[in-house]
C-alpha cells in the first residue's frame, strides 16, 4: 500500500462524525476573510457550515456562487454561513474571483474556511472515502450542517463529489427547522413557507385548540385513526 493510501486511511479512521442533537464542536481556523473562532462567529444564531471537495473545481464554483446569490435570504432568516475545504486561505481568496465571474452580480463575503491539515474535516466526519487529491489524501465531501442557536446539530446532509447541492432546498429546510423549533408542528412532504403544517402527534385535540387559534382539521383515513391533523402555518 502506498504511503498516501496509508495516510488517507489513517485520516478516515480518525473521523468522528456527529449525530443530530450533538453539541457542534468549536474550532479556530484561517479563512478567506481572516481567522475565526467558530462559536464566536455564529454567536448564538442559526448557522450553516458546508464543505466542498476543492477550490478551482467546476461543481464547487457553481455552488459557492449560488450561496452568494442567496446571501440576503440567509441573512433575513438570521443564518450565518461558512464554507470549508482542505485548501489554503490564499487559494480560497484567489478562487473567489472565478466564483464571482461565474455568477455575475454576486460578492462572496461569507468566510471560506481553510483546513489543509484536515483536522476539522476529521472531527466533523466530512471526508470522502472516494475523492482524493493529487497526493492521494481524501478530500472533503459535500457536507451540509445546520446548527441551531443552542450550538447543537439540527440537520446534516452528505452529497458525493459528483452531485451539486440544491440551495433552494436548504433554504426550505431552514424555514422548517426554525418553525418547528418554535411551534408544536411538523412540516409534510414538499412543504414550503406558507403551506399548512401538521399538528404534532404529542399534542392532544384540547391542547391543539388552545395552541392553534386558526383551528385544525383531522384527515379522515381508512384506518379510522385521527393522527393526521393539519393547521395553517402558525406564525403567519
Amino acid at each position: 500500500m502506498a504511503a498516501s493510501d496509508d495516510a488517507g486511511k489513517a485520516l478516515r479512521d480518525r473521523a468522528v462524525g456527529l449525530k443530530l442533537g450533538d453539541p457542534f464542536p468549536d474550532f479556530e481556523a484561517d479563512t478567506s476573510v481572516g481567522r475565526i473562532k467558530w462559536h464566536d462567529y455564529i454567536d448564538g444564531r442559526w448557522a450553516i457550515l458546508f464543505s466542498h471537495p476543492a477550490d478551482f473545481t467546476p461543481v464547487c464554483t457553481t455552488e459557492l456562487g449560488s450561496v452568494a446569490k442567496f446571501a440576503e435570504d440567509f441573512a433575513n432568516k438570521g443564518v450565518k454561513v461558512a464554507a470549508l475545504s482542505c485548501d489554503s486561505a490564499d487559494s480560497h481568496r484567489a478562487w473567489i474571483r472565478d466564483i464571482e465571474a461565474f455568477t455575475p452580480g454576486v460578492k462572496v463575503t461569507y468566510p471560506i474556511i481553510a483546513d489543509p491539515s484536515r483536522d476539522i474535516a476529521v472531527r466533523l466526519g466530512m471526508l470522502d472515502a472516494v475523492a482524493k487529491d493529487a497526493a492521494g489524501l481524501p478530500l472533503t465531501a459535500r457536507a451540509v450542517f445546520v446548527i441551531g442557536p443552542d450550538k447543537t446539530l439540527k440537520l446534516s446532509i452528505l452529497y458525493p463529489a459528483t452531485t451539486g447541492r440544491n440551495f433552494h432546498e436548504i433554504l426550505r429546510v431552514i424555514d422548517s427547522l426554525q418553525l418547528t423549533a418554535q411551534y408544536s408542528v411538523a412540516t409534510p412532504v414538499d412543504w414550503k413557507h406558507g403551506d399548512d403544517v401538521i399538528v404534532a402527534p404529542s399534542v392532544s385535540n384540547e391542547a391543539a385548540t388552545e395552541k392553534f387559534p386558526k383551528g385544525f382539521k383531522t384527515v379522515d383515513l381508512p384506518s379510522g385513526k385521527s393522527y393526521l391533523r393539519t393547521t395553517p402555518q402558525p406564525d403567519l
